[in-house]
């Protein structure tokens, strides 16, 4: 390893960490001004966590130390997806680190803390909340699961940079059968995963309705600057992953140079805020699901991902003969 690979994979930390809150930003402006409102502008969440580190951390009576070390487990699993994935380069440092099943177990890890953290506060929105967050778990990450493994199987690898480097050595490969129902399926998961609409809306505090804020009613201050901030991140990095899976052009590959791991930063920072805006654009005229359409919907996603096993399986072996 050089030192510049060890430069590419500070330089994609540092990338999720200072431009997360401005991708939530730009969603949030984005909205605002397709609904006829000026918004806060894109900055605004970075204020607000500048607002929140700044006031005092509250721990209501009863809670154990898992309400207090959740959001630090959750920040941490996601910066370490975030050190581990290609984002802006292949073949980073800890790349070896960087296998599906393991990416995917550091997201349930979040996803478990902060469900614990809604039950240990023994309210009825936090147990609401995390039964909640627990069905939608149970079918949104064998999904994520489904989805890449259909791009590791003409790939042969279950390691994220090797399915990068497999897409950009076979492009033709991002328009075949399984490449689409993979692709599809992803979009909804992860529109699942960062409680996003049809299945959350991440402005509203209605209880019968909510499940993220749910969780989170009972923080304050720098913890829960740190929940929110994690959210941006978790959002981010979900579409980084997405772009460099299926439009991996522009990132750093091989021996990266100092040109290449900013062209990456550019490139990937340019495929999240396109993802970004369309996602936000599509919120406006989306509806909230009812809560119990939703696991039809995620069951529906997992179809899409089952099928795209299928297809990979048969035109690799189709292609094998």
């Amino acid at each position: 390893m050089t030192a510049l690979s060890y430069a590419a994979g500070a330089a994609q930390l540092g990338a999720v960490m200072a431009g997360a809150p401005l991708v939530s930003g730009v969603m949030r402006q984005v909205r605002a001004r397709a609904e006829g409102r000026a918004g806060a502008g894109i900055l605004q969440p970075w204020r607000d966590l500048r607002k929140q580190l700044g006031k005092q951390s509250i721990t209501p009576i009863g809670t154990t130390i898992v309400f207090a070390a959740a959001p630090a487990v959750l920040v941490g699993t996601i910066l370490l997806i975030a050190a581990v994935a290609p984002l802006v380069a292949t073949g980073s440092p800890l790349d070896g680190a960087a296998d599906l099943f393991a990416v995917v177990g550091l997201l349930f890890v979040g996803t478990a803390a902060l469900i614990l953290a809604g039950i240990d506060t023994g309210t009825a929105f936090g147990g609401m909340g995390a039964s909640r967050e627990t069905v939608i778990a149970a079918l949104v990450e064998p999904t994520i699961l489904l989805s890449v493994f259909a791009l590791s199987i003409p790939g042969g690898s279950s390691n994220l940079g090797a399915l990068v480097a497999n897409t950009l050595d076979h492009p033709g490969r991002v328009a075949s059968l399984s490449a689409v129902l993979a692709a599809a399926a992803l979009v909804i998961v992860i529109i699942a995963e960062t409680g996003r609409l049809p299945v959350d809306n991440p402005s509203t505090h209605l209880e019968l309705t909510m499940i993220h804020e749910a969780m989170i009613l009972e923080y304050a201050g720098p913890r829960l600057a740190l929940l929110e901030w994690a959210a941006a991140m978790r959002l981010t990095v979900l579409l980084a992953l997405l772009a460099n899976l299926f439009l991996p052009w522009g990132i750093a590959s091989g021996a990266p140079s100092v040109a290449g791991v900013g062209i990456g930063v550019a490139a990937i920072a340019a495929k999240v805020v396109v993802l970004a805006v369309l996602l936000a654009a599509a919120e406006v005229f989306i509806a909230k699901l009812r809560l119990f359409r939703v696991p039809e919907l995620l069951a529906g996603s997992f179809l899409l991902a089952l099928l795209a096993v299928t297809a990979a399986n048969f035109f690799t072996a189709r292609g094998g003969s």
